[in-house]
């Protein structure tokens, strides 16, 4: 790779961020009550194991060698209220039924991560909010504070760092269960989708993928191969991620692993950088770039190629696959003019990423009402030139990345729900940016299907 960062080892300590620019921090009204609450934090046990990391980016080694397909969605901003079972559950579930069509469009199997049991924290434009005249800090997300717009609960405070935690423990406990108690039985998912294609208004058009995979699941189960007889058929590997914003949390959870040696940020199987904080020089990229987790980086079209490879250099300086996912957030009219200068410059200097799409940053619009929205048809269309691109360059395109709900919520403008401005304030429920429902998330996961199956 042309750029490596040899000195990093030598220097990096799950404290060196410190000493580094920091963007996107809240202000602490108590320094000492916020040290009190990390210091809490790094004895609680651990979240996720350096072993099931190691097999992430086994998997995500798989999918930069054109061998695999990435499936990551979830919550915009997981919040404390709606920390329900139903919720996880029904998130999970919509998950995979996008894996098993995805599957089908890719031939591949897919690598399944969450953004859950953590994607607590949201970057935002500006430090503070005005409201009738009224200026309070913005909302950073439950981990910090809270959404209300009142001057207590607007201000930060360390001690809800706790109670993410606890809801991230939880979750990933129920999570764990849903993924190898039988719950992701591949029959089950399959009767799920074909439940959504008779109730969609445009079932009839995806019953092609349905039929095929059907037919498949006959032909197994007629060679003896069912969850009854095979394990494998009724579990998944599932993998959790959210963007590391708030270093002091991080660190907290950060250990070196008794086997390996290494440093694992141990809140989440992989972590992302967004796009507002992948400076170079930056406290985000330092951290980030000492641990050994699968790493995630946001690239909008304020990033620059060469840039990009100097980041590069410092997160993966031993070039390994699996270790960093480049997630492309443009805007569906903006895929060509950026995408491409990205991959060539990434290919001449050999260095090995996952290319993953996250149509929804690039496409949010502010509908007449003063609703904050995404079309369906804009993201779809965002996906498809991402496609389109890397078939031009003949380079592998590897995953996509939704903000996505399993509950039916009317936060997105479109698909064959045809969700309209109008209904955008019935069901409006997020707590920062509008994701898909349940049925637009698997409506796309079969569109996306078709069109990765004609590439």
């Amino acid at each position: 790779m042309g750029v490596k960062e040899d000195n990093m080892s030598k220097n990096w300590t799950p404290t060196s961020w410190r000493s580094f620019p920091l963007k996107q921090v809240p202000t602490y009204a108590d320094a000492s009550a916020l040290a009190a609450v990390e210091t809490r934090l790094a004895s609680f046990p651990p979240l996720v194991f350096a072993g099931e990391v190691r097999a992430l980016r086994s998997h995500l080694a798989e999918v930069c060698e054109g061998r695999a397909f990435l499936l990551q969605g979830g919550d915009c901003a997981e919040s404390f209220a709606e920390h329900k079972a139903d919720n996880i559950r029904d998130t999970f579930r919509v998950l995979l039924q996008m894996s098993i069509v995805l599957t089908y469009g890719a031939k591949l199997p897919i690598v399944k991560v969450g953004r859950i049991a953590g994607q607590f924290a949201k970057p935002r434009s500006a430090d503070t909010e005005t409201i009738d005249g009224i200026e309070l800090p913005s909302y950073r997300g439950d981990i910090i504070n809270g959404i209300e717009f009142e001057a207590a609960a607007r201000q930060p405070d360390p001690v809800r760092q706790i109670s993410a935690y606890r809801q991230a423990a939880s979750t990933l406990n129920l999570l764990r269960a849903f993924a190898k108690g039988g719950y992701a039985d591949l029959a089950e998912v399959h009767r799920w989708n074909q439940d959504f294609i008779a109730d969609s208004a445009q079932g009839a058009r995806y019953e092609n993928i349905a039929h095929e995979i059907e037919n498949a699941m006959a032909f197994m189960a007629a060679c003896g191969i069912t969850s009854a007889s095979a394990p494998q058929m009724g579990t998944v590997d599932f993998y959790t991620s959210h963007e590391a914003l708030l270093l002091g949390y991080e660190q907290s959870l950060t250990r070196e692993d008794s086997t390996s040696g290494g440093w694992y940020d141990t809140s989440a199987h992989m972590l992302w950088i967004g796009d507002r904080t992948r400076q170079f020089d930056g406290a985000h990229v330092e951290f980030l770039a000492g641990i050994k987790n699968p790493l995630g980086v946001k690239c909008g079209p304020s990033l620059e190629a060469d840039d990009l490879v100097r980041i590069l250099g410092k997160l993966n300086p031993e070039n390994e696959a699996g270790r960093i996912t480049l997630i492309t957030r443009f805007g569906h009219e903006n895929v060509e003019a950026h995408l491409p200068a990205l991959i060539r410059k990434v290919e001449a200097e050999g260095c090995k990423v996952v290319w993953s799409c996250d149509p929804m940053h690039g496409n949010t619009i502010k509908a007449s009402n003063g609703y904050k929205t995404r079309p369906v048809d804009s993201i779809l269309k965002e996906v498809q030139a991402f496609l389109a691109v890397h078939k031009a360059e003949g380079t592998h395109a590897g995953g996509i990345h939704f903000e996505m709900t399993g509950q039916n919520v009317t936060e997105c403008l479109g698909g064959a729900q045809a969700i309209s401005e109008e209904d955008l304030s019935s069901r409006y429920h997020t707590h920062c940016d509008p994701r898909l429902n349940g049925s637009q998330a698997l409506e796309l996961a079969f569109l996306i299907a078709e069109s990765i199956a004609a590439k």
